[in-house]
């Protein structure tokens, strides 16, 4: 698996995970629970979500199938807390811009979050890889009461940074178009560049964000709201 290199300062970080209850073979559930979703992404990623069973995932493990009943009752469910920590990763971002309480404060923060979040999307490549290679089996958890909730909760607070009347319609424009770019050139499909490396593909993703958003800067502001 790859590994995740430290965090830069004030950068949005999934949250640890809770260890002080324990599960029926004496580790921490969390823990455990933490494992099956590795040993599970790293599978999922190899061979495929639909030909990878709920045992295969236990023999990697050590442990029995029914010991992983304990933890997941369905391999479905395996999917969706490995899709909601691709969430997380921009789901904690626009957390922190919400916490800016002024609209042009959380546009000026914009391109270090971007950037910030094209380093999480490297050190975090096989969830990425995870998305491309099971598009389908992910089209089925969108009708999931527990994804449609979440989905809508982060497309609430991008709303609620990109409705803002004190940032420039022409700037705001840009932010969205700018986190598109990213997804589109990084997530969206595997070898969409052919065989290029995915940290030539970063930067370049990099310069084009920085040139969007530095021609956003001054723009629009005529027939715009002015700053609160």
């Amino acid at each position: 698996m790859l590994k995740s290199k430290p965090p830069k300062p004030g950068e949005p970080r999934l949250r640890p995970a809770q260890r002080n209850a324990s599960s029926r073979d004496g580790q921490p559930q969390s823990s455990t629970r933490e494992r099956i979703l590795d040993i599970a992404l790293e599978l999922f990623v190899e061979q495929g979500y639909d030909k990878t069973s709920l045992r295969d995932i236990a023999e990697r493990l050590g442990t029995t199938k029914a010991a992983l009943y304990y933890h997941f009752e369905r391999k479905q469910d395996i999917l969706l807390e490995l899709h909601l920590r691709l969430h997380a990763l921009g789901k904690e971002a626009l957390e922190e811009l919400e916490r800016l309480e002024d609209g042009q404060q959380r546009a000026d923060a914009w391109p270090g979050l971007v950037d910030r979040f094209i380093d999480q999307v490297l050190e975090n490549r096989e969830l990425v890889l995870l998305h491309q290679r099971n598009h389908n089996a992910l089209e089925e958890l969108t009708n999931t009461e527990r994804h449609q909730a979440e989905n809508e909760d982060i497309e609430q607070q991008f709303r609620s940074v990109l409705e803002s009347p004190a940032i420039p319609l022409a700037q705001r424009v840009r932010m969205a178009c700018s986190l598109g770019a990213v997804v589109g050139a990084l997530v969206g499909g595997e070898k969409l560049f052919g065989d290029v490396p995915i940290e030539d593909v970063a930067e370049q993703v990099r310069e084009a964000v920085r040139d969007l958003l530095g021609a956003g800067k001054g723009a629009g502001s005529a027939g715009t709201a002015p700053r609160h």
